[in-house]
């Protein structure tokens, strides 16, 4: 069997290091991913030093069985293993591992670091296109790819958005090989539109290389991302209450029963934690309508509660604000046009009816996780898209699949051999872009596959036995 992992950050490296550690021979595993995040992915592979991690060392693990692995492998202390590192560190433990792993295997193990464009079906396999013009055949396609690139930004003039004045992704390099961000200078006023995980990483960046310019941080609802403690808050279990409400798929009871537990709890923050175990059960059971609503009400103040900042990176933020250097405001950008030598926008503040024009010299976009299939400029899964081989999910979520995470096609039908594994699965799932979620859905789905591939084993053998009895 010739199993081919499309993408190569840290959904496709866990689920091919479960499948090298696991497989036996005769099982050929390609892992396919661009060059310059190899084996890390672009969150752990184009981070900078100053990006933290926001989960402690301690449960990073990309093992389901070993979530101390990470801390092990760094030979960290008890109070060090508590603590927030940089992204960095932990790509190169993704990396090693996978290395690691892949000179133990019993299966063939091959690394191609090449962007895959295309996958057509070629009778029961699928044939993948790269980018160099080469392609190649497999039995089963798991795609991998992490977030999609985030939507072209609404608002941006032509002008503007061909100017190195208006920077569309933070990490990307120019032509001379240099950061877009580090082409800012310190005294310019920088518009950031976006206030989650990805501005909190530009404004740290912008910090350390002595920004002293205004900084604005612009969303539609000017929230940021709550804090870690710098302890970790005591686990707590959930009442009688929560788990009558989860186990009714019950949205609206869920949500008073979170609303009345706060002011009792210790730490809120052990109410969320305990919640994740149960999330994608409750999401699954929840209906179409159900999951828009949760969307349009409350997606933004669960990702604020659910996805923090490590302490000394909130504490950096609110120096900033105390000293007036960063402004977070809730409002829309309408409009952002190259005007001599400054960037005039239009920005409608939350609650007001009037836009008020401004001016900027650098705006940012730091909009961060996309996953709307629909509406991607991702080459391979718009072309999946188009052929049929994925269906979108209507609420922008990712694809369409089943519980074995086998996509469907624009029919509903299962594409056997085509599977999914990571944001993708957003629209099943809901919670299933971070660690603790993603180890244990790679274990799944490789055993799964591996059970495949004992059954075709088996069937062959059988096959070769009758044809050889007289």
């Amino acid at each position: 069997m010739r199993i081919s992992i499309i993408g190569a950050g840290f959904s496709g490296c866990a689920l091919a290091t479960e499948l090298a550690r696991a497989a036996p021979e005769g099982v050929d595993i390609q892992l396919v991913g661009v060059p310059d995040s190899f084996g890390r992915g672009v969150a752990y592979g184009e981070a900078r030093p100053e990006h933290l991690l926001n989960v402690r060392a301690r449960d990073l693990g990309a093992t389901a069985d070993h979530p101390g692995e990470f801390a092990d492998w760094l030979n960290l202390t008890e109070r060090a293993r508590t603590s927030f590192l940089p992204r960095l560190v932990y790509g190169e433990y993704l990396h090693s591992r996978l290395q690691a792993a892949a000179q133990l295997s019993l299966a063939g193990f091959n690394r191609i670091a090449q962007e895959a464009i295309a996958i057509d079906r070629e009778g029961a396999a699928f044939r993948v296109h790269l980018v160099d013009g080469s392609d190649f055949l497999s039995d089963r396609v798991v795609l991998t790819v992490g977030a999609l690139p985030p939507q072209p930004l609404a608002g941006i003039g032509p002008r503007l958005a061909l100017h190195p004045s208006y920077v569309a992704w933070p990490w990307q390099n120019g032509l001379d090989g240099i950061g877009a961000i580090d082409h800012i200078a310190p005294n310019q006023r920088v518009l950031i539109i976006g206030t989650g995980l990805t501005m909190a990483d530009v404004v740290a960046t912008l910090h350390r290389r002595g920004h002293r310019g205004p900084i604005t941080a612009l969303s539609r609802h000017g929230q940021l991302p709550q804090p870690h403690t710098d302890d970790p808050s005591p686990p707590i279990a959930l009442p009688p209450t929560v788990l009558q409400a989860i186990n009714a798929h019950d949205l609206a009871g869920l949500v008073r029963a979170l609303r009345a537990l706060t002011p009792i709890v210790p730490d809120w923050r052990s109410l969320i934690d305990a919640l994740r175990p149960y999330l994608q059960g409750f999401w699954r059971g929840l209906s179409g309508t159900q999951r828009a609503r949760f969307l349009r009400h409350l997606r933004s103040h669960w990702e604020v509660l659910r996805h923090r900042l490590a302490p000394t990176l909130a504490r950096e933020l609110e120096e900033l604000r105390t000293r007036g250097r960063l402004r977070v405001r809730s409002g829309r950008l309408l409009r952002a046009r190259r005007i001599n030598e400054a960037v005039e926008v239009l920005i409608r503040e939350r609650g007001f009816s009037h836009a008020s024009r401004e001016e900027f010299d650098v705006v940012i976009r730091a909009t961060g996780f996309d996953t709307d299939v629909d509406r991607t400029s991702h080459p391979l899964i718009a072309q999946l898209r188009d052929s049929g081989l994925i269906t979108a999910d209507p609420l922008g979520l990712g694809i369409e699949a089943s519980p074995r995470f086998e996509a469907l096609d624009g029919n509903g039908s299962p594409v056997r051999g085509l599977y999914a594994l990571g944001p993708l699965l957003r629209a099943q799932l809901w919670e299933i872009t971070a660690v603790p979620e993603l180890r244990v859905a790679a274990r799944a789905l490789a055993k799964q596959l591996l059970q495949q591939e004992r059954r075709a084993s088996v069937e062959i053998q059988r096959g070769m036995e009758a044809l050889a009895r007289p």
